[in-house]
């Protein structure tokens, strides 16, 4: 591990430690007790155990709702870190992951397709959906030169409203007022199965996700392609005069990132959830840039950042009903870490120029050192000659009194 990365994983653990802590304040300030509080929220996500369980639950119960919960959020937040290495920022990830999930629903989910087929075949529609909404922001921003943040948040109203004009007039449920329930076959995650007499949530897609982020880690760092993406996000210019196809990769990435925004959105319409709510943009598009940043883009990092920030989600439900506290708390303490993420660059740049200043201070030091040192080097030097000027004269005396 270099200093960078030394570093910048400290500015991060900081950046957590100061968002929790200011929360803290702000629970104090609402008349609670924080550590209630945050013990709630891990008592939600079966990482502590609760006072009692419903019929056929328990701790792992909420411990496999919660893996379910974490799965969009990893491919969420490897689709932002795929097109961060190329310097684009996409903010339509919450539209990409409905339009997968309305065009995998609409054309998987209610078919009468066997599980067997019906699952990967939804993975595959939504990852191309993504891929497609992707395609065209890279393909706008390279040939017109439009913002990809413009574009992505003018496709995701066109999306939020088309998908949500047929669901109401063709798929909606009369009694929820969302999109009718998809079929189980379909569904990503084995809901409710049965195990030794305790009820789970067994996510298929999890296990999809860490193959995907090492796969992810593998093209970026040990690829030519992957090189060429991190060259284009440092500097298209001098990408371009280095023989690197910019327009390749910026729609390649957008492509990518799409596709992954693709599966986080069937993994969790057709996985955690098994239904659409119209008109309504999940939030976990927009806290995924949070999770991207707090992890530096990078994989491992990502992991451990979205296994964070999902605990506060998760369990921020519990923590409204134990605690007497909003579940919009939750929604605080994350948006915190994000402003936290945000002015980590500020922070490792302060950090950077500190660590400069003390190497500089410490070279002048090494640099008059040695001249104090000269007056010790020339005595001793010195003292040598006169050593060798007495034997030479020693040796003379000795000659003459043999003579004698």
């Amino acid at each position: 591990m270099n200093e960078n990365q030394k570093r910048y994983l400290k500015v991060a653990f900081l950046s957590v430690i100061g968002s929790l802590i200011f929360g803290a304040v702000v629970i104090l300030i609402l008349g609670k007790n924080p550590l209630t509080a945050y013990y709630n929220l891990l008592q939600g996500c079966g990482m502590a155990p609760k006072g009692k369980y419903g019929g056929g639950k328990s701790m792992l119960t909420d411990l496999s709702s919660y893996v379910d919960f974490l799965t969009p959020m990893l491919f969420a937040a490897l689709s932002c870190a795929v097109a961060m290495k190329t310097g684009l920022f996409n903010i339509g990830i919450s539209g990409q992951m409905l339009a997968a999930g309305f065009v995998a629903t609409v054309t998987v989910g209610y078919s009468n397709l066997p599980g067997i087929a019906a699952k990967p075949l939804a993975i595959l529609v939504g990852m191309a959906t993504g891929m497609l909404v992707g395609a065209l922001i890279g393909l706008l921003k390279y040939k017109f030169n439009i913002n990809e943040v413009v574009s992505s948040i003018m496709l995701n109203y066109i999306i939020r409203y088309v998908t949500s004009f047929f669901i109401q007039t063709r798929y909606v449920d009369p009694i929820s007022r969302q999109s009718t329930p998809i079929n189980e076959g379909a569904r990503l995650t084995l809901h409710q199965h049965l195990i030794g007499g305790f009820k789970y949530d067994l996510p298929i897609g999890f296990l999809l996700a860490i193959a995907v982020m090492v796969l992810v880690k593998f093209m970026m760092d040990h690829t030519d392609f992957g090189f060429e993406l991190k060259a284009t996000g440092i500097n298209r210019t001098a990408a371009k005069y280095a023989g690197v196809d910019v327009r390749r990769a910026i729609i390649s990435s957008m492509a990518i990132s799409g596709a992954l925004a693709g599966i986080a959105g069937v993994t969790y319409y057709l996985g955690y959830f098994a239904s659409i709510q119209p008109k309504v943009l999940i939030s976990t598009g927009f806290d995924a840039i949070a999770v991207c940043l707090l992890g530096s883009s990078e994989p491992a990092g990502i992991f451990v950042a979205a296994f964070l920030v999902e605990i506060i989600e998760k369990g921020s439900t519990y923590m409204s009903s134990q605690a007497g506290l909003e579940s919009e708390m939750a929604d605080v303490i994350t948006g915190l870490i994000l402003l936290a993420s945000a002015c980590n660059a500020y922070f490792m740049q302060k950090m950077e120029r500190n660590d400069e200043v003390k190497a500089a201070e410490a070279a002048s030091k090494m640099a008059e050192a040695p001249e104090n040192a000269k007056i010790p080097e020339s005595s001793a030097s010195q003292s040598d000659e006169q050593a060798q000027e007495e034997k030479k004269t020693g040796v003379k005396e000795n000659k003459k009194e043999e003579q004698a």
